[in-house]
């Protein structure tokens, strides 16, 4: 008979050892928004920085220009910006939703640097000159995202697509631009990404890392403009990283 006893309390003993273990990995393992992904849309706020550059061809009359103009090396170089949009994603099936920002704008600065073998002193040139081209642009993209299964409170996707973007601040009719490089305010490309997602109880954290290619030529070259004539085509480059909540 006791020994029966010890044995009932042996085992009560044990449950009590492991029931918060087990009830602990049964938290740990809960599934946060079961349902979202079944929605049908779903919105979101997007918020990122961005590095971009200007992927840029010679003009072939390049180092054939009057040697007081003489500009011997052109490089583009990084510069960081930020974005802000407004996601709207319409779910497909299990697997695919299309996605596009009704809502969203890049503020970036991209800067050329050019070797000046005769820099004008007086009007601000050093041997090495830079130039800034600012740029606040409004943009839709249009993207195809394919997503993995749902790991508990994880998620992994790609994305795809393309986009046309509207530069606000483009100086393409400028008429005094001496000093500037004069860019169109259209842009259209294509975009690659990928993302994750984490399932909170009371939101979608999702950071992404996405780049994007411009197919337009932007230049809108000018004879007169020093700083211009020796390039011809120019394409936007970028690569972003952003964190959406929904």
């Amino acid at each position: 008979m006791q020994y029966l006893l010890r044995r009932k309390i042996t085992h009560i003993g044990i449950a009590i050892l492991f029931c918060p273990l087990i009830g602990f990995s049964q938290l740990r393992q809960a599934v946060n928004q079961d349902d979202h992904d079944d929605q049908t849309i779903r919105f979101g706020i997007n918020l990122g920085t961005n590095r971009s550059h200007f992927s840029f061809t010679h003009h072939p009359l390049f180092l054939q220009q009057a040697p007081l103009d003489s500009i011997t090396v052109i490089e583009s170089v990084n510069s960081t910006g930020i974005n802000l949009a407004w996601l709207v994603n319409i779910r497909l099936n299990e697997h695919f939703d299309l996605r596009t920002y009704p809502v969203n704008l890049t503020f970036t600065e991209k800067n050329f640097q050019y070797n000046v073998t005769y820099p004008d002193g007086p009007a601000g040139e050093t041997p090495v000159t830079a130039k800034k081209v600012q740029s606040i642009s409004l943009s839709i993209p249009i993207q195809i995202k394919f997503s993995s299964d749902r790991i508990n409170n994880f998620k992994v996707y790609m994305i795809g697509g393309g986009k046309a973007e509207y530069d606000l601040a483009s100086n393409a009719g400028a008429r005094k631009a001496e000093d500037k490089i004069k860019l169109k305010k259209l842009d259209y490309g294509v975009e690659a990404g990928l993302g994750f997602h984490f399932y909170f109880p009371m939101f979608v954290l999702t950071p992404e890392v996405k780049m994007g290619w411009g197919i337009a030529n932007l230049h809108s070259r000018d004879i007169n403009l020093k700083y211009s004539n020796v390039l011809d085509k120019i394409n936007s480059r970028m690569i972003s990283f952003s964190l959406t909540v929904e």
